[in-house]
C-alpha cells in the first residue's frame, strides 16, 4: 500500500471516529435514558397491568412488590395511560407499552365512566367498584382527557377521543363557571357544583376553586388541543392560560392555592402564625406546582400559537427565577416542599424535597437553559446539580424506582413503598423523557 493510500485510510478513520464521539450532553441523555428504560419502565411495565380485573395496580411495596390492598382513583389510572401512550411512541418496539395503553384506555371505559350521570369517578376498588363520598372533580376528569387525548394520539382508536370529547363536555355542561370564568373543582355525582357554607370547616377546601385543578385542566386541553383543534376547547385553553398566567400568579411569581368562585384568593398572611399554621395546606408558597406550572405556560402557549409568547416565557421564567430565590437548596440543589410570606419575612415552612417536585424541576430548568443560556441564574448547572441529587437521594439503584422523598432529609423513605395511588410514572416519565430529547438538542445545535 502506499503512503497516500495509507494516509487516506487514516484520515477517513479519524473522521469516523470524531464523527461518533460524543459530546457531555449526548452521553447525559444517554444516562437519564437508561435510567428512564431500566430503572423506571422496566420496573413498572408490564406488572402493573392487572391482567385479571383491568386497569393498573396502584400500590407496590419498597422492592417493587405488589400490595395485597388495591385501589384505583381516576388520576392514577389516566396518568398510566398518559405514560404507556407516551412510551409506546418512543419505543414502538416494546409491545407491552401499546397493549397497556389499551389495557388502561377499556377500564376507564368500562369501570370508571358514570353511564348514568357522566363524568369519571374519582375512586373504585380493585374490581372497578365505586368507593368513597362519590364526589366528583374536575382535576381527576382533567386527567381522563389528559389520558385519553394521548392514547388517541398513539393509537388512533376514535373511542377513545369520542370518551375525551365527552368529559370535556361533561366539564363544560357542570364544571364551568360561565360568570367568572374557569372551573369549579368539586361536583356532586349528578354534576352539581359543591359551594362552601357557613358548616363546611376553614380549614378544608371543598368548595374553592384552585390552582392545581387549573394547571392541570390547562395541560389536559393542551393535550386534547393537538388531536383535536376545536374551537370551543381552544377558547377554554385560552381562558384556563390567561387566568392562571395573569390572575392566580402572584406579582411575587408564585401560585395562589386556593380561590374564591372570583378568584379571590384565599390567604391568611394578615392572621396570626398559629392561624396560618393552622391553615397552610391552603395558603403557602408550593415550589414544585411553581416550577411545573412554568412549563406549562409556556407548552401551551406553544401550542396555541399566541401573539404574546414572550409574555408567557417572562411569567414562567418569573415563577421558576422566584422558586429557585427561595425554595432552592444551595449546598445539595433541589426545590424545597414549601415556604411562606410571615409578617416578618420569608422563610421556608418544609425543607424536605418530594419527587415529583425534583423530576418537574429538571424540566423546567433545563428548558430555561435552552431558552435563556446566558442567564445569570445559570439554569444548566442548577440542573446538572439537581440530576445530582435525584441520582444520590431519591433514586433507588438497588430495587429501582424512586423514592418518595429526598432521604437526605427523610432517610425512612427507603422502606416506604414505590407506588400509590398518588405516586405512579407520571411526573419522572415525562420529566426524563423532555430532558433526553432536550440534551440531544442542545448537543446537536452546538455542534
Amino acid at each position: 500500500m502506499s503512503n497516500n493510500c495509507f494516509l487516506v485510510l487514516l484520515l477517513i478513520c479519524c473522521i469516523g471516529c470524531n464523527s461518533v464521539k460524543k459530546t457531555d450532553k449526548e452521553l447525559l441523555a444517554d444516562q437519564l435514558e437508561h435510567h428512564l428504560k431500566t430503572e423506571v419502565l422496566d420496573n413498572w411495565y408490564p406488572q402493573s397491568m392487572d391482567t385479571v380485573d383491568g386497569g393498573f395496580l396502584s400500590n407496590f411495596s419498597y422492592d417493587f412488590k405488589p400490595e395485597e390492598q388495591q385501589e384505583k382513583m381516576i388520576v392514577t389510572q389516566s396518568r398510566q395511560i398518559w405514560t404507556t401512550a407516551k412510551a409506546a411512541e418512543k419505543y414502538p418496539t416494546s409491545t407491552y407499552f401499546k397493549s397497556g395503553a389499551k389495557h388502561g384506555f377499556e377500564f376507564l371505559r368500562d369501570k370508571m365512566w358514570d353511564s348514568e350521570n357522566g363524568g369519571f369517578y374519582q375512586l373504585v376498588d380493585k374490581q372497578g367498584n365505586q368507593l368513597g363520598d362519590s364526589i366528583k372533580t374536575a382535576y381527576g376528569n382533567a386527567f381522563a382527557i389528559f389520558g385519553l387525548a394521548a392514547y388517541y394520539a398513539a393509537s388512533g382508536d376514535d373511542s377513545a377521543l369520542a370518551l375525551a370529547k365527552d368529559t370535556f363536555y361533561w366539564l363544560e355542561k357542570n364544571a364551568h363557571d360561565s360568570v367568572s370564568l374557569g372551573y369549579f373543582q368539586h361536583l356532586e355525582p349528578t354534576g352539581k357544583v359543591i359551594f362552601r357554607t357557613n358548616k363546611t370547616p376553614s380549614t378544608s377546601e371543598l368548595g374553592y376553586k384552585d390552582q392545581n385543578s387549573s394547571i392541570h385542566l390547562l395541560e389536559a386541553f393542551t393535550e386534547l388541543y393537538q388531536v383535536w383543534p376545536d374551537p370551543l376547547l381552544k377558547k377554554r385553553l385560552e381562558e384556563m392560560h390567561f387566568l392562571i398566567r395573569d390572575q392566580i400568579v402572584t406579582d411575587r411569581g408564585n401560585l395562589t392555592l386556593f380561590l374564591y368562585p372570583d378568584w379571590t384568593p384565599v390567604s391568611f398572611e394578615d392572621s396570626t402564625e398559629e392561624v396560618i399554621l393552622t391553615h397552610h395546606q391552603l395558603d403557602h408558597v408550593s415550589f414544585g406546582h411553581d416550577v411545573e406550572t412554568g412549563f406549562l405556560l409556556i407548552e401551551a402557549s406553544q401550542v396555541l400559537g399566541l401573539e404574546e409568547e414572550s409574555i408567557s416565557h417572562a411569567m414562567a421564567k418569573k415563577m421558576i427565577d422566584h422558586a429557585l430565590t427561595k425554595g432552592w437548596d444551595e449546598k445539595l440543589g433541589g426545590f424545597y416542599d414549601e415556604g411562606y410570606y410571615f409578617k416578618s419575612g420569608f422563610r421556608i415552612t418544609r425543607d424536605t424535597k418530594n419527587w415529583w417536585a425534583q423530576a418537574e424541576g429538571m424540566n423546567a430548568l433545563l428548558l430555561m437553559a435552552e431558552l435563556y443560556p446566558d442567564d445569570s441564574h445559570d439554569y444548566y448547572g442548577k440542573f446538572l446539580q439537581i440530576w445530582n441529587y435525584t441520582e444520590v437521594n431519591l433514586i433507588d439503584h438497588e430495587n429501582g424506582g424512586w423514592y418518595s422523598g429526598g432521604i437526605d432529609k427523610q432517610p425512612e423513605l427507603k422502606t416506604v413503598g414505590k407506588g400509590n395511588i398518588w405516586k405512579a410514572t407520571y411526573h419522572h416519565y415525562r420529566s426524563l423523557d423532555h430532558c433526553i430529547v432536550r440534551l440531544r438538542q442542545m448537543s446537536e445545535s452546538s455542534k
